[in-house]
């Protein structure tokens, strides 16, 4: 096993830090990293996929479903290279600037995904509780201002971030027990008081996750409610299946999310390795679920990847 000692510096940030990747199971990276490049491979080949299909579809949902593919291939892409390269060739060490730019990527597309699904609870609540004015009121241009606030959002309120980590002080170790650039992970490594960074971290999660699961949880309470009062039961079973792979994405995206929040922050009784492995399980297993769920669920999709091509006579 390969040690590393804390560095030593003059400048006010280390020129690099050093990512330990799952510490303690140092012995089992190589196959770990068989699970987690096979996820990996498989969330490039679906959402590549998805978004491939969803450019000839329209419609208010398919344009949130193409967001959503980008923003699961670019956070599976922001770090799973650079956790192969510590599993496999031991290459640990990420330039303090690179740290930063991961940091930043990964909390603005995570910011970024739970806003889409905000958007897709909005789009399925309109076509549910009032399907006669979906078109009228989910138009292009609605769509398009629903979207630009989402990546606004997303890449405003994680700006600061980067900024706050670089103003402190780190003169004790540049030694990171993680597999990337988690926001904490880092912020704990300073020499100084963090309590901005820390109070600022725990605002944006409960101000962005807090106010996305109420409208989620409200728009699903009133699309259940509308549900109910279908006339048949075929009809109310096949709109539930629909909203119920919705609710899937959802849970499967903030459950994990909300957990490795919390012991990251709380968890001191819980073991690190399963710290770090459940902040990579919410960044790369939805990415490889959304789009079989989608794919399965949703009928447009399903169709064009079952019949790539017309049948002749029809």
């Amino acid at each position: 096993m390969v040690s590393y000692r804390a560095s030593n510096w003059t400048t006010p940030h280390p020129s690099t830090f050093i990512l330990l990747g799952i510490p303690g199971l140092e012995a089992a990276h190589v196959w770990i990293s068989i699970p987690f490049c096979s996820v990996y491979i498989l969330s490039l080949l679906g959402n590549g996929l998805l978004l491939a299909m969803e450019l000839s579809l329209h419609g208010p949902m398919y344009y949130f479903l193409c967001m959503l593919a980008v923003s699961d291939l670019v956070l599976s892409t922001s770090i799973l290279p650079k956790t192969l390269s510590i599993f496999w060739f031991n290459s640990r060490e990420i330039d303090f600037s690179a740290c930063l730019t991961q940091m930043y990527f990964i909390h603005c597309f995570l910011t970024m995904e739970s806003g889409i699904f905000v958007a897709m609870a909005l789009d399925r609540y309109v076509a549910i509780c009032d399907p006669l004015r979906h078109s009228a009121i989910l138009t292009n241009p609605v769509v398009a201002m629903i979207s630009l606030a989402v990546v606004l959002r997303g890449c405003v309120l994680v700006l600061p971030t980067p900024f706050l980590v670089r103003r402190w002080p780190y003169c004790s170790t540049n030694i990171i027990p993680h597999t990337h650039c988690e926001y904490m992970a880092v912020v704990k490594l300073a020499c100084a008081d963090i309590r901005v960074s820390s109070y600022y971290g725990l605002s944006v999660v409960f101000f962005v996750t807090g106010l996305d699961v109420l409208f989620i949880a409200v728009s699903y309470t009133q699309i259940l409610r509308a549900i109910f009062n279908l006339p048949t039961k075929d009809t109310r079973l096949k709109t539930f299946g629909t909203c119920g792979s919705h609710l899937c994405v959802i849970l499967a995206f903030y459950v994990p999310a909300l957990f490795s929040f919390l012991t990251q922050r709380f968890g001191h009784n819980v073991a690190l390795h399963f710290q770090v492995l459940m902040a990579n399980v919410y960044l790369l297993v939805p990415p490889m679920l959304n789009p079989i769920i989608y794919g399965v669920r949703t009928k447009q999709i399903r169709d064009r990847l079952l019949h790539p091509f017309p049948h002749k006579g029809t």
